[in-house]
């Protein structure tokens, strides 16, 4: 989404060696033993790219990155679960829960609703490491520190057993150090100014809990040719309250030649905002026009981005200030998407999609759904016209299923814009509708506990209640394009309207009535496992694969 300071070894050896041989306690809870690997559900993947065209420096400073992005994966474990190493040498002897426990970052399965896999491990805390166990409602409520609601904070009890907030780089004083450490060092090697600034102020983010200056920052690296995402920054762990932030880091490698080709999109987005299919009063904002569309090559995953499901693209920063001054940045990882598409995408539509169907899957248009969908987080609205404040604040835990479905339905709703101003012509429409409908079975068998799950099936349901696909008798799947233009125009105005209003009850309300999975439905993914069709990947990386 590791608190050594050696150089990382592969993912692959990391599964083979983490587990340990410690006598652990009888287990509380006796769990159905498992017939086949639980690990099987993921495909091996080895992230790599060509470096040739990188300077000694360069290289050079991708260690001290790995080095730090390691660090943030030690501390994700830590507010994922705990102590990584009191859970290995629970599992013992186990290589393949050991090895999920190694993709899922504790003893909960990510992509099974979080079912537990480990026995005596009872079901996942909402609030993950970030709150007590025990803390209650009246206790939280009743608890009167401005800091509270802090992405960057720790909650926990003090020496008389009252609640109390501890800052991140307090509560990780020695690791938040040396990584911001690291930056520094790594900025002295950094080919591009920007970037190497950046790094210098993510360095003093780091330590002080403070991302504005550095997000900003971010916005003008545009001329590097190695990029690095690092810090607490999503919020998807805390399913508690939506509030605190995991740490994680990726590192990228940037395909220039590709960047160039997706930078004239940019300038689109002030113009398409006029255009979303609500009021006026729901697109009043103006998003900022500083939008940076490129395509890298992802070589590292750390922490939350890496557990469970894989991410394939980034749209950042999360700031509201920074989106509505300067925009966000939107980054296309263009090997973990081909990854995705071949592995997964493909055999999928394989087993669910019409014959005919199949000649609009492809990849292009998977390409184009991802950063479409990343450009439209940057749009819509960020504060309710309801006085309530941010739509994150007044949501709360229902912010980031919703606005997962917002960035998928509008994103579809804009490369149709594009494509009847003559902008787009990458590809059909009939191959974007049919390939985001391939991509709604690959994403929702992340499961209904993901944000990212949740607003799959928001979108699939919202689509079979306004025919905008057709399943056949033997559970097949086609479009209907122009009820699929139609709903999706619809279904983007609905949400939109939602997070404007920033009715809490009333989007819960809709949101548990529709992201649901059907009977129906969960016999065709039954198929789609019994195909023995991964539902994700891990990786082999790090420096011993990049940099060999």
């Amino acid at each position: 989404m590791k608190i050594k300071h050696l150089a990382i070894i592969a993912v692959v050896a990391l599964v083979a060696t983490a587990c340990g041989n410690k006598k652990v306690e009888q287990p509380q809870e006796p769990v159905q033993e498992q017939t086949t690997n639980l690990s099987d559900k993921y495909a091996e993947y080895t992230l790599t790219t060509d470096i040739s065209h990188l300077s000694d420096n360069e290289r050079e400073m991708l260690r001290l990155l790995f080095e730090a992005a390691d660090i943030m994966d030690g501390l994700f474990w830590k507010e994922n679960y705990g102590d990584k190493e009191e859970l290995m040498a629970r599992i013992g002897d186990n290589a393949d829960l050991c090895k999920l426990a190694t993709i899922a970052y504790g003893p909960w399965d990510g992509l099974d609703g979080n079912k537990p896999f480990v026995e005596g491990i009872g079901p996942k805390p909402a609030g993950a490491q970030f709150y007590p166990a025990d803390m209650t409602e009246e206790e939280w409520n009743a608890f009167d520190d401005p800091n509270k609601t802090s992405q960057y904070t720790m909650i926990v009890r003090d020496e008389n057993g009252a609640l109390k907030c501890v800052w991140y780089h307090d509560y990780f004083a020695e690791q938040i150090k040396k990584a911001a450490s690291l930056l520094d060092d790594a900025s002295e090697l950094a080919g591009d100014e920007e970037f190497a600034e950046y790094l210098r102020l993510r360095a003093k983010a780091l330590r002080t809990d403070d991302y504005l200056e550095s997000d900003m920052q971010w916005m003008d690296v545009r001329n590097n040719n190695v990029d690095l995402v690092i810090g607490p920054i999503e919020n998807y762990t805390d399913a508690r309250y939506g509030i605190k932030a995991s740490h994680e880091a990726f590192i990228l490698i940037k395909d220039q030649e590709w960047t160039k080709q997706l930078a004239r999109y940019a300038a689109f987005v002030p113009e398409l905002q006029k255009q979303l299919p609500v009021p006026e009063e729901y697109k009043k904002e103006v998003p900022g026009s500083d939008v940076d569309l490129a395509a890298y090559d992802v070589v590292y995953y750390a922490g939350d981005c890496n557990a469970n499901s894989k991410t394939i693209a980034i749209n950042l920063p999360n700031d509201e200030r920074v989106q509505l001054q300067r925009g966000t940045r939107k980054l296309q990882l263009k090997n973990a998407m081909q990854a995705k598409f071949d592995k997964i995408l493909a055999p999928i539509s394989e087993v669910l999609m019409t014959p005919e169907s199949m000649e609009h899957i492809k990849f292009d248009a998977f390409f184009a759904n991802v950063m479409f969908h990343e450009t439209a987080h940057g749009m819509g609205i960020k504060n309710t016209i309801t006085g309530k404040g941010t739509v994150r604040e007044a949501l709360g835990n229902q912010y980031n299923a919703l606005e997962e479905a917002k960035a998928d339905v509008l994103g579809l709703y804009l490369v149709t814009k594009l494509a009847e101003m003559g902008e787009y012509t990458n590809t059909t429409m009939e191959d974007n509708y049919t390939t985001f409908m391939a991509g709604i079975f690959r994403s929702v068998r992340f499961g209904a506990a993901s944000a990212h799950g949740k607003a799959n099936m928001l979108t699939f349901n919202y689509f079979q209640n306004e025919g905008a696909f057709v399943r056949t008798e033997d559970g097949r799947y086609a479009i209907d394009f122009d009820k699929m233009k139609v709903a999706v125009e619809k279904l983007a105005g609905d949400i939109l309207k939602h997070q404007g209003d920033g009715d809490y009850e009333v989007t819960k309300a809709w949101m548990g009535e529709m992201s649901v999975i059907k009977p129906e439905l969960q016999a065709d993914l039954d198929r789609v496992n019994e195909a023995g069709i991964p539902v994700d990947i891990y990786y082999n990386m790090g420096p011993d694969v990049l940099l060999k």
